[in-house]
């Protein structure tokens, strides 16, 4: 069954960095898009980063110039490189992908960040 963990979050204070990780099963990793969505305490969850199996990007206006999704195929696993972060970036952050119409998710990984 499709599986996503994801792992890396911590907490840092602004101007510092993480790298999360998400490590996906049960399907062919390098025919699917993947996606980074967060949840901030009382606010709806909120598409990140996107990365699709050609390698294009998108981004979140918010996020833009300071995350990079990246991907290796070869570990079946995808990669937000989070920089100079910011208290609003603080949330729970997910790993989602779609197959046949139905969507997964990984159990989460929180990040805070704060001085």
């Amino acid at each position: 069954q499709v599986q996503l963990v994801e792992s890396g979050g911590g907490l840092v204070q602004p101007g510092e960095s993480l790298r999360l990780s998400c490590a996906a099963s049960g399907f062919i990793f390098s025919t699917r898009g993947l996606d980074w969505y967060r949840q901030a305490p009382g606010k709806q969850r909120e598409l990140v980063a996107v990365i699709t199996k050609g390698l294009q990007t998108e981004y979140v206006d918010s996020v833009k110039g300071r995350f990079t999704i990246s991907r290796d195929n070869a570990k079946n696993t995808v990669y937000l490189q989070m920089n100079s972060l910011k208290p609003e970036d603080t949330a729970v952050y997910y790993c989602h992908v779609v197959m046949y119409g139905e969507a997964y998710w990984g159990q989460g990984t929180q990040v805070t960040v704060s001085s």
